[in-house]
């Protein structure tokens, strides 16, 4: 895939600081120009240094502007004797693997399931994500690089390219530590992101039945952007699964680290269901260990943990985040997960990272230790929520943190457990509700589930009267969440 040539002359440029967000860069294609990247480069380069290392392997994903990117940032870490391993176009889970011939060093140019007109950064030092600190140390001695000189940069033509030897160091690493007990027949749907490919061959490998969807990386994403947290996107792989009458859909996002699994009947599975599944799979293994999850799970994750004697433990959102505490807890948290399709196993398996197509494999691999049963049928003793999915409101103006703090302050006459670790959330006994302040945009995040309709509207209108007096405009946008 051949790529547009970038031509940048020596003029002035404003710093886009909007694009260092929490746990990654991530942003407008246009804010990502050549001398913006040779900015973050060297400011990497600086952080990498502070560390005493020497040495990195550099990925990129699908997207048109992805290998040119890449190609800044590989020069500069030349530049400045870094030994660098170009691992050409990849999932970032094959990033992650990579970086440990590197003692962990890794950056991957991704924005992951955002639309093709965004690009961003993701990195790791020694195996571990930077913490949201580093990321704005990146942004703040980039921003001075850029004022002080900006490079002339000549045109730049780079391809897309698949280097088979770090695909199938990755390829044989899965294939020998997962072990199916029987075959499947499988839909996979690469959306056409930069993971795909590997895993169609990983799954034919297996022994599965595999019918590929949309697994060629193409970073003018014809159909939609590669996220396979929307039910809209879903619906070929859907049809597909009905077709074939398969017994796994499987659906990654544009980097790989995200997955989305479907039943036999199609049903796309909740992650929280999911999550409890992986906890139980992880906790029969390892008794009395540590399972972690965000803010947005629901209240299911947290009971069945406890239910199967394990600990539970809830972070605020982030997969950085929860890599780093999976790292740090030396073993004892054997498995953590996210509502929006991160799934790390920690369990001496699985190397701790979040990886779409490892996930889905050890699913298969669980089930097929059950000759007669379907995902459908295994994931039944855990029953289906009612929920809606992250939901964004506008702040109408407001200053965010004043709002939760009269949320806060409101929730004590009321019979719910409050968690502030990540905005508001409220546990009752039938479910939960969570508001979040954003961290790009002047907006909140909400998300509300419960065990009946009934009781998901109740908690919708427990968050909406707390703020009908003071802020009525958001109190009604919050009746609208559906």
């Amino acid at each position: 895939m051949k790529q547009p040539e970038v031509l940048l002359m020596n003029i002035p440029i404003e710093f886009p600081h909007q694009i260092f967000r929490a746990y990654d860069i991530r942003g407008k294609v246009e804010l990502l120009n050549p001398a913006i990247v040779y900015a973050i480069a060297t400011a990497l380069v600086s952080q990498f240094q502070k560390m005493g290392q020497t040495q990195i392997v550099i990925g990129y994903d699908a997207r048109l502007s992805s290998p040119t990117f890449a190609k800044i940032i590989e020069q500069v870490f030349l530049q400045h004797q870094f030994k660098v391993v170009a691992l050409g176009c990849c999932a970032t889970p094959q990033m992650y693997f990579a970086a440990r011939q590197t003692q962990g060093n890794g950056i991957m140019v991704t924005a992951s399931h955002n639309s093709k007109t965004d690009n961003g950064i993701k990195w790791v030092i020694q195996s571990e994500p930077p913490s949201p600190e580093m990321i704005q140390d990146i942004g703040d001695l980039a921003s001075q690089l850029v004022l002080n000189q900006t490079p002339l940069f000549e045109t730049v033509s780079v391809e897309h390219n698949i280097k088979p030897e770090f695909f199938l160091s990755y390829q044989s690493a899965l294939i020998q530590d997962i072990q199916l007990k029987r075959q499947f027949k499988v839909v996979v749907d690469g959306l056409n992101g930069s993971a795909g490919y590997c895993a169609q061959q990983v799954l034919k490998k297996l022994g599965c039945d595999v019918i590929a969807l949309r697994c060629n990386a193409d970073g003018h994403f014809p159909d939609h952007a590669p996220d396979p947290s929307q039910a809209k996107h879903l619906e070929r792989l859907r049809q597909n699964v009905l077709h074939y009458q398969a017994d796994f859909g499987i659906a990654l996002d544009g980097d790989g680290d995200r997955v989305v699994l479907l039943d036999e009947h199609a049903h796309i599975i909740s992650a929280d269901r999911l999550l409890a599944l992986c906890a139980q799979m992880c906790l029969e293994d390892h008794p009395k260990h540590e399972i972690v999850f965000d803010v947005k799970c629901s209240s299911i994750v947290r009971q069945v943990v406890e239910q199967l004697g394990g600990h539970a433990k809830m972070l605020r959102t982030g997969s950085s985040f929860l890599r780093r505490y999976l790292s740090q807890s030396k073993g004892f948290a054997v498995f953590g997960g996210e509502y929006a399709g991160h799934y790390v196993f920690n369990d001496g398996r699985g190397l701790g990272y979040d990886d779409g197509l490892y996930a889905a494999l050890r699913v298969m691999e669980y089930l097929s230790q059950f000759p007669h049963m379907t995902l459908s049928e295994i994931l039944a003793v855990y029953p289906e929520r009612f929920y809606t999915e992250d939901t964004y409101i506008s702040t109408q103006g407001t200053d965010p943190q004043s709002v939760l703090r009269d949320i806060e302050i409101s929730s004590h006459n009321l019979d719910a457990v409050l968690s502030n670790i990540d905005g508001v959330r409220l546990d009752f006994e039938y479910g939960f509700g969570i508001i979040r302040a954003s961290n790009t945009g002047e907006f909140f995040t909400l998300r509300f589930d419960a065990d009946s309709p009934a009781h998901l509207d109740q908690i919708r209108q427990t968050f909406a009267s707390m703020l009908s007096a003071s802020y009525p405009m958001i109190a009604q946008d919050i009746l609208n969440v559906h």
